[in-house]
Order: C-alpha cells, then sequence, then structure tokens
C-alpha cells in the first residue's frame, strides 16, 4: 500500500479531508524523526515503539573492488511491534 492510499483510507474511515490527514501523517513523521533522533521512544499503544539506535563503526568490504573499508557510525530506525497488532496480523 502507498502512501496515496494510506490517506484514501485513513479519510474516508475518520471522515476527514484528505488534506488534513496528509498534514497530520507529515506532522506525525516529523516528531517521530525529531523524537528518534535525540534517543527517545515513541510508544504508540496498540500499533507498537519506534526507537533510533546508534550503530557502531565497523569494518566492511567494498562490494566491487573488495577492499577494507570503514564504515562510519549511523542512526537506525528501528520498530518492535505491540502483542495486540501481532495478535491481529497472525
Amino acid at each position: 500500500m502507498d502512501n496515496k492510499t494510506v490517506i484514501e483510507n485513513l479519510s474516508q474511515e475518520l471522515e476527514v479531508n484528505k488534506e488534513d490527514i496528509k498534514k497530520l501523517m507529515s506532522v506525525f513523521c516529523k516528531v517521530l524523526s525529531d523524537r528518534c533522533i535525540e534517543g527517545d521512544t515513541v510508544i504508540v499503544p496498540g500499533f507498537g515503539q519506534f526507537e533510533g539506535r546508534k550503530k557502531m563503526e565497523r569494518l566492511g568490504n567494498h562490494p566491487s573492488s573488495g577492499r577494507r573499508i570503514l564504515i562510519p557510525p549511523k542512526l537506525v530506525l528501528s520498530f518492535k511491534p505491540s502483542a495486540i497488532l501481532k495478535s491481529r496480523i497472525q
């Protein structure tokens, strides 16, 4: 499902204008990313939790040359679904 379909479905389900849903989704994503960058965990009850995790620098191999390179540290977003979401999917 793409972003446009999600917005249409939410708009129909909530009986709210599509532009308002777009704005809500945009603000939610911004708040989520800002909080995770700062190291906070964002918990959405009934859905799951989002958390920013730091990956340490490590050695890797360049795919084309095979040379060893240093991969810099980075922040990745992880998601852990709630028990309610897991039970609905199974």
